[in-house]
Formats: structure tokens, C-alpha cells, sequence
């Protein structure tokens, strides 16, 4: 196979960087690079639908910010919170200056990088098991990786490659999917298997309400169902080894973020349903300061009582500012005022841009299952709150990637 190098090579650097580093679970460095990107890169015009997405997440911003002057917190969590909500507005940015700057080259560009990081994830898991004797699947998540969204959409990309114009040859195609796939499936995680189902469904045109999709839709949410109930009636064990541990995450996956009661003496029970519990907490916590905290949130630099010290990821911690959940942390920070700004967000994404261009039609499809995964996304995982995500980065790169094409559209019917 013989590698193009796409567009201008100091940006596509700069792209595979920005993708990259937020996998070293370092967000000071991720924050700086993102930051010097934009810095960089900057654009002389932008395009509306870009404006209005990070116009969401600077409402939200801007709201925590303004609600901050009327509680005291400390300076390095009132930085820090600045930093994390900036995150999805550098990810948006840098996704469509670099898109401008790679121009056409962007989807060969991704799937590329997609090679990278899964070649990364198999050096991360031979160091797993052969240095740290990692023996378990959850030992091996903790040294190799817990998830890769990236990734998904690069493996994506190859299964309709036709449309998107990757100038990869079939073999090729097929030795990279599996290559992408195999990683995605190591990491054993149900968010990614879910995206992929997703992102699958969105470009297969499923999600259009018609009597195909929804028999196909009703279809494959009754194999679900029975295969769910064929993982209750197995009913695998609680750290169990290899595949056992997959299906035990898949068991209690339907109620782990739902719950409304946790008995924090069951630490079974406490760690299978921690997202619940910080949600929980979070209810309890914000509306007790009254209705300007619901409506506005706490501000940046607030954080939530846990009521009890616990390890998540290196630290110990009894007060924290962020949660897995993305809904929640916008509510803890901005309020309802900032829930609605959010889903608008999500629903921009929903909106296709019209034009019979074929390409145009497929990144709709692929911006509308973006908006449906984002929305399980940021109940489990924050969404593009989350450090390690760069979905953002993919999102503005679709925008642009649209609007590109639709100018190009334009240009040849005045010709």
C-alpha cells in the first residue's frame, strides 16, 4: 500500500498530535497542544453552523463563569474548570481549521491516524501483559486503554470506504478493517460496540422514519433483547476472566447509570454503580442551594460531596468537579440554562445541510448517528467534556468537510 501524505504536512502533524496525546491521560498536555493549534491554524471566515455549535458550549461557559463571583473556591479549580469546558470549543476549532488547511484529504487523513492509534493500543497491550503480567480484563483496560472513539469512526470509514473516496484498494481495505477492528474489540468496551452499531445504522440510513427502518430498528432491538436475556440466564460473575468480564458489564449496563439508590456499605453495589451515585449526589447537592443554583448552576470551581474518599484513577478524592456524566457536570456548572444550551448542541447535529451531492449526503448520515451516540455518549462518558474524547475534533472537521463540498457545488453550477 503506498501512504499519500494528504494536504499540507505540518497540519496533518498537527492533526495526528491533537489525536493522539489526550490518549496519555495527561490533559495539561493535551490543553496546550490543543491550544497551540488553534493558535496556529486560525481561519479568516467560519461558517455559521460552526458559530452556532460553539456558540452552545460558550453560553455554558459563560454562565459558569458568571455564576462563579457569587461563592469563593479556589483559583486552581476555577482554572481548571475553565480548561475543561474550553475543551469541546478547541476540539470544534481545530477540527475544521485543519480541515480547511487538508482541504479533500481529511477521511484518508482519519482512517491514517486511525492506524497510528491502533497500533499504539497493541503496543499498549503487549506491554500489559508481558511487562506489568496483566491477567485480567480489567488489568489489561488499565495499562492498555479503556475505549477509543477515534477509532471507530476510522473503522467506519473503511466499511463504506466507497463513499468516501479513501483511494485505499479493497485488500487494503479489508486488512485495515479487521487491523482497526480487532483493536476496538480488545478494548472490550460497550460504549465503543454501541458506536459502532450506531455510526453503522446512521449511514446504512436507518434512522430516516420509514416503515424499513423501523422493522429493521424494531429487528435489531429484539435480538438485543434476547441476547440480553441470554447474558441474564448465564448470568456471568463479578471480575470474572476474559470474555466473562465483558458480558458481567453487559449485565448490570441497562440500570448502572440509573439508579436512584445505592447502599454505600454493598461495595459491590457502590462500585458497579458509581455513575448513578455521583448523579445522585449531584441531584442533591445543587438543588439544596436553592433556585438560582438550579437555574444557573454552582459556577466554575464547584464541586460535589462524595461523603466518602475514594480512588478514581490515581487520586484520592472526596470533592470532585467532574463527572462521568456530561448532563450532570453542565448542571453542577451552568444549571438548566446550561442543559438547554447542551442539547441544542446535540440537536444541531441532527440538522443536515441540503444539496444532492453524494459525499454531502453521507456526512449528514454520519453527523446524525454522531448526534444519537453523543447522546449516550454524555450520559456515560461526558461526551466531548470528557479528556481523552475527540469527537469534537471529528465534528468540526465534518462541518467544514460539508461546507467545503456544498462551495464546491456551487462553484461548478455557475461554471
Amino acid at each position: 500500500m503506498k501512504i499519500r501524505l494528504p494536504g499540507n504536512i505540518f497540519y496533518q502533524a498537527l492533526f495526528v498530535l491533537c489525536i493522539l496525546v489526550p490518549y496519555f491521560d495527561n490533559y495539561e498536555i493535551t490543553f496546550l497542544i490543543w491550544s497551540f493549534t488553534v493558535a496556529v491554524s486560525v481561519s479568516r471566515k467560519y461558517s455559521l453552523e460552526l458559530l452556532k455549535q460553539i456558540a452552545c458550549f460558550a453560553g455554558i461557559m459563560l454562565i459558569a463563569f458568571g455564576v462563579m463571583f457569587f461563592y469563593e473556591y479556589p483559583l486552581y479549580l476555577v482554572i481548571r474548570d475553565f480548561t475543561y469546558l474550553i475543551k469541546p470549543i478547541l476540539g470544534l476549532l481545530i477540527g475544521y481549521q485543519l480541515a480547511k488547511r487538508t482541504h479533500l484529504s481529511m477521511f484518508r487523513m482519519i482512517v491514517i491516524t486511525g492506524i497510528i492509534v491502533a497500533s499504539m493500543h497493541y503496543f499498549f497491550l503487549v506491554y500489559a501483559v508481558v511487562v506489568k503480567h496483566a491477567a485480567t480484563v480489567n488489568k489489561i483496560r488499565e495499562y492498555a486503554g479503556y475505549f477509543s472513539d477515534f477509532e471507530v469512526y476510522a473503522l467506519v470509514l473503511l466499511l463504506f470506504y466507497k463513499r468516501f473516496d479513501l483511494g485505499f484498494s479493497k485488500k487494503w481495505v479489508y486488512i485495515l478493517a479487521v487491523f482497526i477492528g480487532l483493536s476496538i474489540f480488545m478494548y472490550m468496551a460497550r460504549t465503543n460496540f454501541i458506536q459502532v452499531a450506531v455510526l453503522f445504522m446512521a449511514l446504512k440510513g436507518y434512522f430516516k422514519v420509514n416503515r424499513r427502518s423501523v422493522i429493521i430498528i424494531s429487528s435489531i432491538a429484539g435480538l438485543m433483547i434476547i441476547g440480553y436475556l441470554a447474558i441474564l440466564y448465564y448470568n456471568p460473575k463479578r471480575n470474572g476472566d476474559g470474555l466473562e468480564a465483558l458480558l458481567y458489564k453487559i449485565k448490570i449496563a441497562p440500570m448502572e447509570p440509573f439508579q436512584t439508590r445505592i447502599n454505600k456499605k454493598d461495595w459491590r453495589a457502590f462500585n458497579d454503580n458509581y455513575r448513578s451515585y455521583e448523579n445522585i449526589m449531584t441531584m442533591q447537592q445543587v438543588p439544596g442551594e436553592g433556585t438560582s443554583a438550579i437555574l444557573f448552576g454552582k459556577g466554575m470551581g464547584s464541586t460535589i460531596d462524595l461523603h466518602l474518599k475514594m480512588w478514581l484513577g490515581d487520586q484520592e478524592m472526596r470533592y470532585i468537579s467532574i463527572l462521568h456524566n456530561g448532563f450532570m457536570t453542565v448542571f453542577l456548572k451552568s444549571g438548566l440554562f446550561g442543559i438547554v444550551l447542551f442539547i441544542i448542541s446535540i440537536k444541531l447535529l441532527f440538522k443536515k445541510r441540503r444539496s444532492d451531492i453524494p459525499i454531502v449526503k453521507e456526512l449528514n448520515l454520519l453527523m446524525i448517528g454522531t448526534a444519537v451516540f453523543m447522546i449516550i455518549s454524555s450520559w456515560v462518558f461526558m461526551g466531548m467534556y470528557f479528556l481523552a474524547d475527540t469527537k469534537s475534533i471529528l465534528i468540526g472537521m465534518f462541518i467544514c468537510a460539508r461546507e467545503i463540498h456544498s462551495r464546491q457545488e456551487i462553484k461548478e453550477l455557475q461554471q
